[in-house]
């Protein structure tokens, strides 16, 4: 199982930088960053620092968007570092929350991102794409420039879609019950359409934060430090009980029950630790939906992931213990995972 850091593009950027290389000497695979670049830095000037100050470490969003750039702009930006530093990119994409909502616009339909996840690989990959009813060619790729796309999902038309399409299926919670169950989705689509299950990459994310014992008190600061997190899966809930209801059977109870009490979110907070709109999370969700407690709860989790077919964790460091738990990764879970 590979191991990845997502981070968010705070100043100072170089501070970002140095973190990322501190995780590739620990052993992580993956730098990711969230991208909405109203709240925070433009990851893609940090991605150049990143790779050039690295060697294995692949880099990629946690996740763009159809909307921000156009798609010509995205797909030249991964096709530039590809060709700068070797295919060491990966395109993480979804509809767009927090970059387009903080914007005051909507998130992208699912038609919309199938066409931009098309566009933005074909072009990058060096083929031709239709943009806005043009068809367009960035011909300065080299060939076997390569770009995997991953899709975000939780629905069961964006999972249908990440089967059907998609070269990796992101899902933003580590909670065994979810994973099960939206994999099975993703692959299910995956047959349907034709494709090798298989071949899709399976990424999950969620917040881990690593304790020196499971104490009461140790376990209850790690939570307060991670229960921004159900907050922000709130808001893609939230979306999905809108569109199919509380009880429709086509999205888990088990994930729909706890946004009950959600009063509103303000994206000044969006996943940061003390995030003041996250107070209706209960405990319970932080502890199934984030990974914490001391190394072997981790590698516990870890294993039953694996077992549903997870091909890499990426961990999520909002919190006040980021080089601690890269550390920790580092000597006790890497080592452990194999």
């Amino acid at each position: 199982m590979d191991i990845g850091l997502v981070l968010q593009t705070d100043p100072p950027a170089q501070l970002l930088v140095e973190r990322m290389k501190r995780a590739e000497a620990a052993g992580f695979t993956h730098g990711w960053t969230f991208d909405s670049v109203v709240l925070w830095q433009e990851p893609f000037v940090i991605y150049s620092r990143i790779l050039a100050e690295t060697s294995r470490l692949t880099v990629g969003p946690m996740v763009t968007n159809p909307a921000t750039r156009t798609w010509e702009v995205t797909a030249s930006l991964f096709a530039t570092l590809n060709d700068m530093y070797g295919n060491r990119t990966v395109c993480g994409i979804g509809r767009g929350d927090s970059a387009q909502r903080v914007a005051g616009r909507r998130p992208a339909t699912l038609d919309l991102l199938s066409h931009a996840m098309h566009a933005i690989k074909e072009l990058a990959e060096g083929r031709e794409a239709r943009v806005d009813g043009t068809v367009v060619h960035l011909p300065w790729v080299k060939p076997g420039s390569r770009l995997p796309v991953w899709m975000a999902a939780y629905g069961p038309k964006a999972l249908a879609l990440t089967g059907r399409q998609a070269d990796g299926f992101i899902l933003q919670l580590a909670d065994p019950f979810l994973t099960e169950w939206m994999v099975k989705a993703v692959r299910e689509a995956a047959a349907e359409a034709g494709r090798d299950p298989a071949s899709i990459t399976v990424c999950v994310a969620a917040p881990a934060y690593v304790t020196e014992d499971d104490s009461p008190a140790a376990l209850a600061h790690a939570r307060e430090q991670c229960r921004w997190f159900g907050g922000m899966v709130g808001n893609h809930v939230a979306d999905l009980v809108a569109r199919y209801g509380e009880h429709s059977g086509l999205v888990p109870d088990a994930l729909t029950d706890y946004i009950k009490n959600r009063h509103g979110y303000d994206y000044a907070h969006h996943g940061r630790a003390g995030n003041p709109d996250t107070a209706f999370v209960p405990d319970e969700i932080v502890d199934r939906f984030c990974l914490i407690g001391p190394p072997r709860a981790h590698l516990e989790r870890l294993a039953e992931l694996r077992a549903l077919g997870v091909d890499q964790f990426a961990v999520y460091a909002m919190h006040d213990a980021v080089e601690s738990t890269i550390d920790a990764y580092g000597e006790s879970i890497i080592p452990a995972l194999g």
